[in-house]
């Protein structure tokens, strides 16, 4: 007879799709130990199941345009930052995804983002991530920089989707049918992956410039307009990766 000790290692090792055979291995084990540790287990596989049921609702709009051989999902990240730029990510999805967790990235810690933008990068058919730097921001706006680096994204695909699922938006100049879709990253498992590589490659860059320029805080505001960022602002004047149209609610900005 297993110790409970033994057990427990068992159980911490089994994935969920092995949580039936534990269960059944060890649910008439009487000890209060191991009745405690099926308990667990049926609730992992509870929590499994809910989590399954969750992104199958996800792919509504995957199965509804199954009849397309690549169907890609669109989404932006950094919009409404004081600094650094607007990135956005064109996901390709397999038909037969079977990445959990999925969603919109606003919603997961961020190493859960890092962990699912790995998942994502193995298994998608193809993905792109594009952004548009502050000073291009400021000469055309946000909005029309968003767009850009939608296009761009979408551009460099290795292959060319049949219909892209939006995040609430239609980009012009494109030629491929587009579905927007309101508070799509929750809606939507291949825009949701957009939106967890977009944040994931953006958090990523500004940590960078958080080396370069430190007195910003941008490793843990990743520009947006935090309390302490924007009293550095104040402090130091912006920096080359500031938005020059975005921050003149908080300093006079000459260069403008």
């Amino acid at each position: 007879m297993n110790s409970i000790q033994m057990i427990k290692k068992q159980l911490n090792e089994t994935t969920e799709k092995e949580l039936d055979s534990f269960i059944e291995c060890y649910q008439n084990d009487r000890r209060a130990g191991v009745q405690s540790l099926v308990s667990a287990a049926v609730k992992r596989k509870q929590a499994y199941e809910t989590e399954r049921q969750r992104i199958y609702l996800m792919t509504a709009y995957e199965r509804k345009y199954a009849d397309c051989e690549f169907i890609c999902g669109i989404d932006e990240v950094g919009r409404g930052p004081l600094a650094g730029p607007v990135a956005a990510a064109a996901v390709i999805l397999p038909k037969d995804c079977d990445i959990l967790y999925i969603n919109d990235s606003k919603k997961l810690s961020a190493k859960k983002r890092e962990e699912l933008s790995k998942q994502i990068q193995e298994k998608a058919v193809s993905y792109a991530v594009a952004m548009v730097d502050s000073q291009r921001i400021d000469a055309i706006n946000i909005l029309q920089a968003t767009y850009e680096a939608m296009r761009t994204a979408i551009s460099k695909l290795r292959v060319k989707p049949q219909v892209l699922l939006n995040d609430a938006v239609k980009i012009p100049g494109v030629d491929i049918l587009q579905v927007p879709i309101i508070k799509g990253d929750a809606k939507s498992i291949s825009i949701g992956a957009a939106s967890i590589i977009a944040k994931v490659e953006r958090d990523a860059l500004m940590e960078e410039y958080d080396q370069v320029y430190p007195e910003y805080g941008f490793a843990s505001n990743k520009g947006y307009g935090s309390a302490k960022h924007i009293e550095a602002l104040k402090k130091y004047g912006p920096c080359p990766i500031h938005r020059r149209t975005f921050i003149g609610n908080f300093i006079e900005d000459k260069s403008i």
